[in-house]
C-alpha cells in the first residue's frame, strides 16, 4: 500500500523520460592575435566595449640606432612681444635638441587694422555723429578683440549698436584707403572698396530673419502651402503660354537665361530630323518651369540651378549620348561642373554643351548617309568587273538563275515543235518578223 491507496487516487505509470536531443558540440573559438589568454579568458570572446587595435596599426619601435629621450627645455614664443622664456618637455634624438620657432606660433593670427592721423581725421573722418575719442578707442577695440564686434559693442562705454559700430569702422576704413591711393582703380579690388558696408540693409536683414525664427508651425504649414499652391500655378500658366508661342531658335546674343532654355531643349532641329522640331517645346515648357520654381526659392545656389538646367537638357537624351558629351568635355579638358559657377560661366558651360550635342546628333546622321551610301556601293549589290547596266537592264525585274534555265529549255521545246507543225498556220509562240527566215521560192511563184 502507497500514499495513492491511501488518498483514493488512481494509480497511472511512470510517464516515459524523452530521450534529451543532443546538441551539437560548440566549434572551439581560437584566440585572436595580439590579446593574452588571461584577458581572453575574462572577457570569454564577448565584444570589447572599446574597439581594438590590430599589431600592424601599432606604432613601430623605433631604430636600435637612434636614442631617444625627453628633456626638459626653455622656449620663447614669437607670437608675444615680451620675450618670455617658458619650459616644456622637448623629445630630443641623438642628444641633439630640435631648432626653430615653437610649433603653436604659427596660429597666431592677427587682423590689420587701418591707422591714421590727427591730420588725416580732420581732413577725412569728421562725422557729427561720432567724436575722435570715441572713434580712436573703437579702433583700440578693434585691434584687441580681432574685429569681433559682439563683443567690442559689448565692452564699448556708450550705447552704440553693433550695426553702428560696424558702419563707423568700415566707413573709416574705406575713406582712409581711398585717400592714400595715387588713383582709386588701385584699391578699386580691395574688399572694403568693393563691396561697401549697408547698415540699412542689413538692419532690415537682421529683422526679416528674426520674423522667420519667430514663426510658429502652423505658420510655417500656412506659408508651404502658400508656395506651393504658387508654384503650381505658375507652372501651369508657363505651361500653356509655351505650347501657345511658336518655337523660335534660339540666337547667339540672347543673353545668360536664353542660352540656358537653348540649352536645355537638347534636340537640334534640321531638315533631316523633323522630330527633334515638336519635342523642343515640351522641353521648353520644362525648363520655363524649372525657371519659375528657382525664382520662387528667391536664394538659391547657381549651381543647383545649372544641375537643373543640364539634368532638363539630358533628360531627352540617352544614357549613351549622356556619357559620351561628359567623355568629349572630359577629353576637352572642361570640368563636368565648373568651379566657379558665376552667371557668364554657367552660360558657357550650357552653351558648350549644347554645340557637343548638336556635334553628336551631326556625326549620327552621317554615319546614317554614309550606310547608305556604302549599301547601295557595296560589292554583295553588283558583282566587280560587270558591264554597267542601262537604265533599260534596271528597269527589269531580278529572274534567278533556275528560272532563266527554265526558261531556255522551254524556249528550245518551242522551236522543236514549229518545226512539226502544219503550213500556213501560225502558233502563239512565232518568232518575231524581224527574226523570221526567208521562205523558198516555189514554182507557183514564177
Amino acid at each position: 500500500m502507497d500514499a495513492k491507496d491511501i488518498l483514493g487516487l488512481p494509480k497511472t505509470q511512470f510517464p516515459i523520460p524523452q530521450e534529451k536531443k543532443s546538441r551539437p558540440p560548440k566549434e572551439p573559438q581560437r584566440k585572436p592575435d595580439g590579446i593574452s589568454r588571461e584577458v581572453y579568458a575574462l572577457t570569454g570572446g564577448i565584444a570589447p566595449l572599446m574597439p581594438s587595435i590590430e599589431v600592424s596599426q601599432l606604432k613601430k619601435r623605433p631604430p636600435s640606432d637612434e636614442k631617444i629621450t625627453w628633456q626638459w627645455l626653455p622656449f620663447t614664443n614669437s607670437a608675444r612681444k615680451d620675450d618670455l622664456q617658458l619650459f616644456h618637455w622637448v623629445r630630443v634624438v641623438n642628444g641633439v635638441p630640435p631648432t626653430g620657432d615653437y610649433a603653436f606660433a604659427k596660429y597666431n593670427k592677427k587682423v590689420n587694422i587701418v591707422k591714421y592721423t590727427d591730420e588725416e581725421y580732420e581732413k577725412y573722418l569728421s562725422d557729427p555723429a561720432w567724436t575722435k575719442e570715441e572713434t580712436d578707442q573703437l579702433f583700440e577695440l578693434c585691434e584687441q578683440f580681432d574685429l569681433r564686434f559682439v563683443v567690442i559693442a559689448d565692452r564699448f562705454p556708450s550705447s552704440r549698436t553693433v550695426e553702428e559700430l560696424k558702419d563707423r569702422y568700415y566707413s573709416v576704413s574705406r575713406a582712409i584707403l581711398l585717400a592714400r591711393a595715387p588713383s582709386p582703380a588701385d584699391v578699386a579690388g580691395h574688399p572694403v572698396v568693393k563691396e561697401p558696408y549697408n547698415m540699412s540693409q542689413e538692419i532690415e536683414r537682421k529683422r526679416a530673419l528674426s520674423m522667420v525664427l519667430s514663426h510658429t508651425k502652423q505658420q510655417d504649414r500656412k506659408d508651404a502651402e502658400v508656395l506651393a499652391e504658387a508654384k503650381r500655378i505658375t507652372e501651369s500658366r508657363l505651361a500653356a503660354k509655351g505650347a501657345e508661342e511658336p518655337d523660335l531658335p534660339p540666337t547667339a546674343g540672347a543673353g545668360a537665361e536664353n542660352s540656358e532654355k537653348a540649352m536645355a531643349t537638347g534636340d537640334i532641329a534640321s531638315p533631316s530630323n523633323p522630330s527633334a522640331v515638336p519635342g523642343t517645346s515640351v522641353v521648353m515648357a520644362d525648363n520655363a518651369s524649372i525657371l519659375a520654381s528657382l525664382r520662387m526659392l528667391r536664394v538659391y545656389l547657381r549651381s543647383y540651378a545649372l544641375d537643373q538646367m543640364v539634368q532638363a537638357a539630358s533628360s531627352s537624351a540617352g544614357l549613351r549620348t549622356i556619357k559620351r558629351v561628359e567623355q568629349l568635355m572630359q577629353e576637352l579638358g572642361v570640368n563636368l561642373k565648373p568651379k566657379v559657377p558665376t552667371k557668364a560661366v554657367c552660360a558657357e558651360h550650357l552653351e558648350l554643351r549644347r554645340d557637343i550635342l548638336a556635334l553628336l546628333n551631326l556625326q549620327k546622321q552621317l554615319q546614317n548617309k554614309e550606310a547608305e551610301g556604302s549599301f547601295h556601293d557595296s560589292p554583295y549589290s553588283e558583282a566587280p568587273g560587270t558591264p554597267k547596266r542601262s537604265n533599260r537592264d534596271q528597269d527589269r525585274p531580278f529572274m534567278p538563275e533556275a528560272l532563266n534555265f527554265g526558261a531556255d529549255r522551254l524556249g528550245k521545246n518551242n522551236q522543236k515543235r514549229k518545226g512539226l507543225q502544219v503550213p500556213g498556220r501560225t502558233s502563239e509562240g512565232a518568232p518575231s518578223p524581224a527574226h523570221k527566215r526567208p521562205r523558198k521560192l516555189k514554182a507557183s511563184d514564177l
